[in-house]
């Protein structure tokens, strides 16, 4: 099996590494507007967390061996929404251009499937006041989410906003961190991405 390039594809919102694989890791970068309160499901028994305004990173991955299947633009598409009659994200429309034009998805339903509270993330990315700004998509079938939070966690340019919160499925680390240099983690990101890429199976 050919390794795939890890040569970064930019545009301003997004950043996709890899190539001719629909599965991956990912990262949200999110903007939130106003200070909220916001109870993360079951999350510390329901016990409401401080969201400040300002700048937050989600880390995901959607995983899966389906040939027809696309997990990876699916659930970023999916994080794109809001349930109920709440209005899409902004940046919805332009993912699914940018992703039917890498490859990620042959095609995108004009209708937005309707969309059910369940990860943490949802809790956040459901309320207006909270935009999604940009997104790095990383096209591999291997689990890169511990690598990642494990350098995000160390860096001082993030923070948690609750330890644990945002990896329901994760043995340890926080996927949901607040930002306090942003450019600063964008750069480790983009060197830290580059060096796993050496991971994937030739």
């Amino acid at each position: 099996m050919k390794k795939q390039p890890f040569n970064p594809l930019s545009t301003p919102k997004f950043t996709i590494f890899g190539d001719n694989c629909r599965m991956g890791s990912y990262i949200l970068f999110i903007r939130v507007e106003k200070k909220l309160n916001i109870s993360f499901g079951r999350f510390q028994k329901g016990t409401p967390v401080l969201v400040e305004a300002g700048e937050y990173l989600y880390l995901g991955s959607a995983l899966g061996n389906r040939p027809s299947a696309a997990p990876l633009a699916a659930r970023l598409l999916r994080h794109a929404s809001r349930s109920g009659m709440l209005r899409a994200h902004r940046i919805r429309r332009p993912m699914a251009k940018r992703f039917k034009e890498a490859g990620l998805v042959d095609a995108v339903p004009r209708k937005i499937p309707s969309k059910h509270i369940h990860w943490h993330a949802d809790c956040l990315l459901d309320r207006l006041e909270a935009e999604i700004t940009g997104v790095v998509a990383i096209r591999s079938p291997l689990r890169l989410e511990e690598a990642l939070s494990l350098a995000l966690g160390l860096h001082p340019g993030t923070r948690p906003l609750a330890p644990r919160l945002g990896a329901q499925d994760a043995k340890s680390g926080t996927h949901l961190l607040r930002l306090t240099d942003r450019a600063a983690v964008e750069t480790m990101l983009m060197e830290k991405i580059t060096d796993l890429s050496a991971l994937l199976p030739t």
